[in-house]
């Protein structure tokens, strides 16, 4: 497939904010719990919501511009019945709008932010399940009919957003860096055990549409000459993403190295710094940074990956 940039953006934009959500809600049960001390919490969780509200924000705008007609997404939420997409079109608004409800209730003290952090919670999970099976239930796309699929959207929008709330917190919240951080280098080895499970799958897959099945001719090779036009058109654009196996390859290694490999180290440098300071601040953003050009590397070489069946008719232009 050939990756669209608002997409890749949308994906890993939102699950940015989402594991934010989730690291600072986790902090606010800790400390219901007499768990965790927290001074000064009523802006810590105020403001981290408002970073979170932002990628996803930014997510949500970055996903109109695939759209031909983007005054027309409303539409989009229509077929919730039936379509993944949908319900993603309804669960990401809903879940800005308790992130926002939830920055409020702590800002102005409301008894109800805990309750509105639990619905929140729930919808943010909700989230990652449609954003997953939009691409996990189309079954000829076979690097994607998995549910490693949806798993890897949930633990790597997690890792993300619970690095990115390590580094808030080491501006913010200096007894929260090292929970934050041993959480977030859990989810980041989580990732890439569920990642590196996705492409040993993916590199081992049998086929089900063959050249054979595909033209009916049961040769054992089969070559294609030609495709019946001089030049590219909407499918040879749009289902193939043009570029070499080469290539494909040594994106796969730029995201394992920038996704999961440097970030631990960061992260690790960062927390082990003992009392946090300007070093180790400085340490957890640079992980953040550099995590999420890995995940938009990631993301690219997840669509790039899938081998769309219509790719059989379109091998050589003449």
């Amino acid at each position: 497939m050939h990756p669209g940039f608002s997409v890749i953006f949308l994906t890993t934009l939102i699950g940015a904010g989402q594991g934010l959500f989730l690291a600072l809600y986790a902090a606010d049960v800790a400390q219901a719990l007499r768990l965790i001390e927290l001074s000064g919490d009523r802006a810590f969780f105020a403001f981290g919501s408002l970073i979170a509200l932002v990628f996803t924000g930014a997510g949500a705008i970055a996903s109109l511009f695939h759209l031909g007609h983007p005054e027309r997404a409303w539409r989009a939420m229509a077929m919730w019945r039936t379509s993944w997409l949908s319900r993603e079109g309804i669960a990401l608004p809903l879940f800005m709008l308790l992130v926002l409800l939830y920055g409020l209730a702590h800002w102005f003290a409301w008894p109800v932010a805990r309750a509105i952090g639990a619905a929140a919670t729930v919808l943010c999970f909700a989230l990652f399940i449609c954003t997953g099976m939009i691409y996990a239930c189309i079954k000829f796309l076979q690097e994607w009919a998995s549910p490693l699929t949806v798993i890897n959207y949930t633990v790597l929008g997690s890792a993300s957003g619970f690095t990115l709330a390590t580094a808030f917190a080491a501006l913010a919240a200096d007894n929260l860096v090292a929970p934050y951080g041993i959480a977030a280098i859990a989810l980041t080895l989580l990732g890439l055990a569920t990642r590196s499970a996705s492409l040993l799958r993916n590199g081992r897959i049998k086929r089900k549409s063959t050249m054979q099945s595909a033209t009916g001719i049961h040769h054992p090779r089969i070559v294609q000459k030609s495709m019946g036009f001089m030049g590219g058109s909407y499918n040879t654009r749009e289902f193939f993403h043009g570029r070499s196996k080469g290539f494909l390859r040594s994106i796969k290694w730029v995201f394992l190295a920038l996704a999961f490999v440097a970030p631990l180290l960061l992260l690790g440098l960062g927390v082990g710094l003992g009392k946090p300071g300007a070093a180790s601040a400085s340490l957890l953003c640079m992980a953040f940074v550099v995590q999420y050009a890995g995940l938009i590397a990631e993301r690219w070489f997840f669509f790039a990956q899938s081998n769309h069946p219509q790719n059989l008719y379109y091998q050589a232009i003449s």
